[in-house]
């Protein structure tokens, strides 16, 4: 079984944030939401609460094979802003481990210096914030240990590309793309 984190900071974007929980955990990954907030309840951008379970300071750092980023602002500002996050996001890149965004919170690794020369997407008009990236327009981009998407209404495609890459069988993800009633 693989094993996920996906952090929460105040104002991410519940669809791009739940969305990968759900899919996830229904192909039988083992999903845990991180609250960096500080409390367990975490209010996402259109103020729906989200109870994480876990905070930061609580986590194994060698639990997960990939960590997901949701966008939503100020929720992309609030994760970037969080220092042993993104100091995580970085240790686990350089183990050639999988890190993931969607929306604004690919602007975090442009930031980090993890995009020089990958292919990366981001929610539109941000581009410039990929920094080092090779720029693409898809819905989800996946480079090696880099998946980026580009906002609430590509969630599914992402949470599926994270499905395919975790499962390394493209059909799981046909598979539960089929059980939801959604077509690629």
């Amino acid at each position: 079984m693989k094993n996920v984190y996906v952090f929460l900071a105040t104002g991410f974007e519940e669809i791009e944030a739940l969305t990968p929980v759900d899919i996830l955990r229904r192909a039988g990954m083992d999903v845990r939401l991180v609250s960096v907030s500080g409390s367990e309840t975490v209010k996402g951008a259109r103020n729906i609460e989200v109870k994480a379970d876990l905070l930061f300071d609580d986590i194994d750092k060698d639990f997960a094979d990939i960590l997901v980023l949701p966008g939503g602002m100020p929720g992309t500002t609030n994760l970037m802003n969080c220092k042993p996050l993104t100091e995580l996001v970085t240790e686990h890149y350089n183990k050639g481990k999988h890190i993931a965004a969607i929306c604004a919170a690919p602007t975090i690794f442009g930031k980090l210096n993890l995009l020089k020369g990958k292919n990366a997407t981001c929610y539109p008009g941000m581009e410039d914030e990929l920094i080092g990236a090779n720029v693409r327009y898809e819905s989800v981009v996946t480079d090696s240990n880099v998946t980026t998407s580009r906002g609430m209404g590509t969630a599914i495609d992402f949470s599926l590309e994270l499905l395919k890459l975790m499962s390394e069988d493209k059909n799981t993800a046909n598979n539960m793309a089929d059980k939801v009633v959604y077509k690629i």
